[in-house]
């Protein structure tokens, strides 16, 4: 299509406009590529009754920042917040009941990703994406 005269003021901001809502397309689509959710359910490790307990685990990732909650069954659920540091890895704790705390470690990253929940019982919590 050639732009005449009386209709040229209309092409250009077609353009603009095209342009414009492509750029937001882009910028929308980086974003959500950086959110991203995880979550396992599964059994604990060690001795004694850990094995009887039943966990699930869910992780949400958006940028940097990491967001997990973590509940047994029959208990009360807990949380823990962290910032990816190289290569996906994660390392924190999360506060139970009576003060003690929960060690919270591993990597979150494409292929990988796994949480692991030490304390009273270990839970090795391999993540998929939901």
């Amino acid at each position: 299509m050639v732009a005449t005269p009386e209709f040229g003021g209309e092409m250009v901001m077609l353009k603009a406009i095209s342009v414009g809502a492509l750029a937001m397309l882009v910028a929308t689509g980086a974003a959500l590529a950086q959110q991203s959710a995880y979550t396992w359910t599964g059994m604990g490790q060690g001795s004694g009754k850990c094995t009887s307990y039943k966990m699930t685990v869910n992780v949400t990732v958006d940028g940097t920042a990491v967001k997990g909650v973590f509940k047994q069954e029959g208990r009360t659920e807990r949380h823990f917040e962290t910032t990816l540091a190289a290569g996906g890895a994660i390392k924190t704790t999360a506060k139970l009941d009576g003060g003690s705390v929960m060690d919270v470690k591993g990597t979150i990253k494409d292929g990988e990703s796994r949480v692991i929940l030490d304390g009273y019982c270990k839970f090795d919590a391999k993540l998929t994406k939901k």
